[in-house]
């Protein structure tokens, strides 16, 4: 069974960090500040509508600061999503923001109405953690789905991700008579080797999402991870891996059930392919991001060393072992993930 570390370590961005953010437009400056969202005055406790505590606290702020607090949210929210066109800001409101206290990013969570139709959205607000970020920036290069987000100093914004969360998934759509259960279980099979191949951790249910889409025919899916705190920090393989996380069990079962070995390896091969066009698409941009993650620290030296061990044997190559940082490990990595095509 995976154990993840109790607290991960906190990663500022370097220097060299904020250059790459700042020449692809990541980095931008902010109305507010994570900081400046901490200055709560009260919280009381968020419930889904199954009356069901989310852990979730909705926080109150002093009149005096609420404006000011709101305002920059909204502007915010108008600089993720549309370039910072603050003609839209007047149809905009704040309905509420939440706080999260467990998990190591503690991140506030932003409910935005549109006053015109009721329609509302969410966005993030995080501390801003190298290992997260790099984790953005290879799932928005490396994998078919794109992730909005900015970063100033040490606040972190994301766009909400939307879909079904994987605990929630497994509970209540798993059993239902219309799921395409084989089409689920291949990109199950996709998604664990997309996220081994870029050292993405701790994929335990409630970090991933299930997007369903409905087809001419029937139903497709796709399989997001939602958290990226775990990139490149544990040092032991099978965390990379989200068919060892125990709540994952009833969807590898459905796999090992529908799915032939030889048609796993197929999908497997499928995504692989698909990386490495990716690869070759993104090059320039991929050689950046992993240059500096080469030369970062994100993790501690005794897991670097656990994993370029553990990775070594996997793979049977030598060279894992003269890999001195996670950057290393990525890069080597991906180089063997695609070598055989």
């Amino acid at each position: 069974m995976n154990n993840i570390s109790k607290k991960k370590q906190h990663y500022p961005v370097t220097e060299r960090l904020q250059r790459y953010l700042r020449d692809y437009d990541r980095e931008a400056p902010l109305a507010i500040t994570y900081q400046d969202l901490l200055h709560f005055t009260d919280t009381y406790p968020l419930y889904d509508r199954w009356g069901q505590d989310t852990l979730w606290q909705t926080v109150v702020y002093d009149q005096s600061q609420m404006h000011e607090i709101y305002e920059g949210l909204t502007r915010i929210y108008v600089q993720l999503k549309s370039g910072g066109n603050e003609s839209l800001m007047e149809q905009l409101s704040v309905q509420r923001v939440d706080y999260c206290t467990f998990g190591n990013s503690n991140p506030f969570r932003i409910r935005i109405v549109n006053l015109l139709n009721d329609n509302y959205d969410y966005f993030y607000f995080k501390k801003a953690d190298a290992s997260r970020i790099y984790g953005l920036e290879l799932e928005h290069v490396l994998s078919p789905n794109r992730i909005n987000y900015l970063v100033h100093g040490a606040s972190l914004i994301e766009e909400h991700i939307a879909g079904i969360p994987g605990d929630e998934f497994i509970k209540h759509y798993l059993s239902r008579p219309n799921l395409n259960r084989v089409r689920l279980a291949k990109e199950f099979v996709k998604f664990n080797e997309r996220c081994f191949a870029l050292l993405l951790g701790d994929m335990r249910s409630y970090n991933y999402v299930v997007v369903v889409t409905p087809d001419f025919e029937e139903e497709q899916y796709r399989v997001r991870p939602i958290d990226f705190d775990q990139q490149s920090y544990e040092g032991r393989k099978t965390m990379y891996l989200p068919q060892f996380f125990k709540d994952n069990n009833p969807i590898v079962a459905l796999c090992t059930q529908l799915l032939h070995p030889e048609t796993m390896k197929q999908y497997q091969n499928e995504e692989r392919t698909l990386l490495f066009r990716r690869i070759r698409a993104a090059r320039y941009r991929l050689k950046d991001l992993v240059d500096c993650m080469r030369k970062d620290t994100i993790s501690s030296q005794e897991k670097v060393t656990q994993l370029r061990e553990e990775l070594a044997r996997h793979h049977k190559v030598e060279e894992f072992r003269h890999c001195h940082s996670m950057g290393d490990l990525v890069r080597l990595q991906l180089k063997l993930m695609v070598r055989h095509l």
